[in-house]
């Protein structure tokens, strides 16, 4: 039966292919492909698994006192059974074998199946027992694991072979964490959804950093959908198709060829200079998360990173600690060095809201436990709080300064003092450096305007700081009071809300006014309906995901920034501000 499910758009595009359903607590289990010869190896590795939990579970039978409840030996007996069951195990081998999916992969896919097998169940007793079947599993994961397999190995795997007949996949969670993305960036997935999320969650922003498209906020998408199920993801309209009639799947595979036409004709675009038709020079940067992504903003035209969020160099560790100096020092260097001298904005650590690390200090740990995260040690606050872990940081950059040019952004300011603590930090990290005859170069430093009182006070900032960056996102999440995470309130959160504007608008003015630079590095400039209304307000630089920067590029080309200033006002005293920028500023052709 086929089914629309509606969610936001959050990563524009189509995406058909089956569903792979996987939950929150195992969507870091490793999706790979193996190649067919080392299928029958895979399963091998399976069956090891299993049995070791069947010879770790017969032995805490064999040793349990004599007092224990009569009900431990009965329930072990289950978890046994289960194991030996071939509706898992055997099943799990069916998905090496067909779907040349690897060995956790496979147990998890098996394991949705059942789970909703038991769920379906109309006696309560058996429908418990599917907490037992998720236990087993946990256990044979587990036991994966600690086999010789190494996650460099498991990387290393052929992860995008192309397997004849093989069909594309799509990811289905309730949710998944900002660092659990990183891991998909080279994964089989064409396409993600999501019971929960906003557009402008951390979640939605690699995933549109990977260019795919993206729903989330389907609420109950992971329930509907069935393991395998044939599914569309329409990006652009927030929906997605399950099990579509032959004529639907025609139609979206029609839009695809478009969309990829499309994308040909823009990347012609990459190395044109970003110039207005009044000759007014636009810079195009690019957001990156990792070390790895400065190859692909250098193909997509980028002339810098304007923003490396350096936090996801803290997540998905795997209970290590945090990254030493060293770590953050080779990372930082090979970006910059990728880069090729052109300039690489490093932002500190921005960790906090969705965005946690894997073993938090006592600052960290309280964090965790606040109502409410965004509005609590986040950011710089968490950095100030820990300062040898800051310095650890600054220094890796400073260092990283040595082989190009760098730039330090300091997220979440909002008050002088923060600033000065910053630089005297900064001051001792250097004097650190130089004691350790340590080289580094001169940087400039620059403050994130992402909170209102930092905007208000731009004037006090900016005799402190070389550059501003603006962080739209949280800028709008904090002035509009909205939870940019929460599906249940996305709706109210608006970058056309003539506050939000306002702000923009008097933070590029003030700081063309002092001769400092300013950019735009958050959603709103990678969206080329903001783009005629930025150029007006004055911004000349955008730092966007890479994938987006052709577009945008596109619209600077068709826009007369001189004819635009005028019209600022209209739109910023209008009641629809959105409605008056559309019938401002309607691109001249070219």
């Amino acid at each position: 039966m086929t089914l629309q499910i509606f969610g936001l758009s959050v990563s524009p595009g189509v995406a058909i292919g089956r569903a792979v359903l996987v939950a929150s607590s195992r969507v870091d289990v490793a999706h790979y492909f193996v190649p067919r010869e080392r299928a029958a190896a895979e399963v091998q590795r399976l069956v090891r698994a299993r049995d070791e939990v069947v010879a770790e579970l017969i032995s805490l039978q064999q040793d349990l006192p004599a007092d224990a409840p009569h009900e431990l030996p009965a329930l072990l007996d289950v978890h046994v059974m289960l194991l030996q069951d071939e509706s898992l195990i055997g099943a799990a081998a069916v998905w090496v074998h067909e779907r040349h999916y690897n060995a956790e992969w496979a147990l998890s896919a098996q394991l949705e199946v059942l789970a909703r097998h038991f769920d379906e169940m109309e006696d309560e007793y058996l429908r418990e027992r599917k907490a037992d079947l998720e236990q087993v599993t946990e256990r044979v994961l587990a036991a994966l694991s600690r086999q010789n397999n190494s996650a460099a190995e498991r990387l290393a795997a052929p992860v995008m072979q192309d397997f004849a007949g093989e069909d594309a996949l799509v990811l289905v969670a309730s949710d998944i964490a900002p660092a659990d993305m990183l891991q998909f960036k080279r994964s089989v997935f064409k396409g993600f959804v999501t019971d929960v999320g906003g557009r402008t969650s951390h979640t939605a922003i690699v995933a549109r950093s990977m260019d795919i498209p993206a729903v989330v906020g389907a609420r109950e998408a992971s329930r509907l959908i069935r393991q395998d199920d044939w599914i569309v993801i329409d990006g652009d309209a927030g929906v997605v198709i399950v099990d579509p009639p032959q004529i639907v799947l025609e139609e979206y595979r029609f839009r695809q060829r478009q969309i990829q036409l499309e994308r040909e004709r823009l990347d012609r675009l990459r190395h044109t200079p970003a110039v207005t038709l009044d000759g007014q020079a636009v810079q195009m940067l690019a957001n990156i998360e990792l070390p790895e992504d400065a190859p692909a903003a250098l193909e997509a035209g980028a002339v810098g990173v304007g923003l490396f969020r350096s936090e996801f160099l803290f997540m998905n560790r795997a209970g290590q600690s945090l990254p030493s100096e060293d770590e953050q020092f080779e990372a930082y260097r090979a970006a910059v060095i990728a880069m090729k001298g052109l300039p690489m904005t490093i932002r500190t650590v921005d960790i906090g809201a969705d965005k946690s690390v894997d073993r938090p200090g006592s600052h960290e740990a309280r964090h965790e436990r606040s109502l409410n995260p965004a509005l609590g040690l986040r950011a710089i606050r968490w950095s100030l709080a820990e300062p040898a872990m800051f310095r650890a940081q600054l220094r890796a950059i400073l260092r990283a300064s040595a082989f190009g040019k760098v730039r330090i952004l300091l997220p979440m300011l909002a008050h002088l003092s923060e600033a000065r603590q910053v630089f005297d930090v900064l001051a001792r990290a250097k004097q650190q450096l130089r004691d350790a005859g340590r080289a580094f170069n001169d940087v400039e430093v620059g403050a994130m305007i992402e909170i209102p009182a930092a905007a208000l006070i731009l004037d006090g900032l900016l005799r402190h700081f070389d550059f501003v960056s603006i962080g739209t996102n949280d800028l709008i999440q904090y002035t509009l009071a909205i939870d940019r995470s929460d599906e249940q309130v996305a709706h109210l959160y608006d970058p056309w809300h003539p506050a939000v504007l306002s702000l923009i608008a008097g933070t590029i003015a003030t700081a063309n006014a002092a001769g400092k630079e300013v950019s735009v590095c958050g959603e709103m400039a990678g969206d080329t309906a903001f783009t005629p209304l930025l150029l007006a307000m004055g911004l000349r630089s955008f730092s966007m995901h890479p994938g987006q920067i052709a577009a945008v590029k596109q619209a600077v080309l068709r826009c007369e920034a001189g004819r635009l200033a005028g019209c600022v006002a209209q739109v910023l005293q209008s009641e629809n501000p959105q409605a008056m920028a559309k019938q401002l500023f309607e691109p001249v052709p070219r």
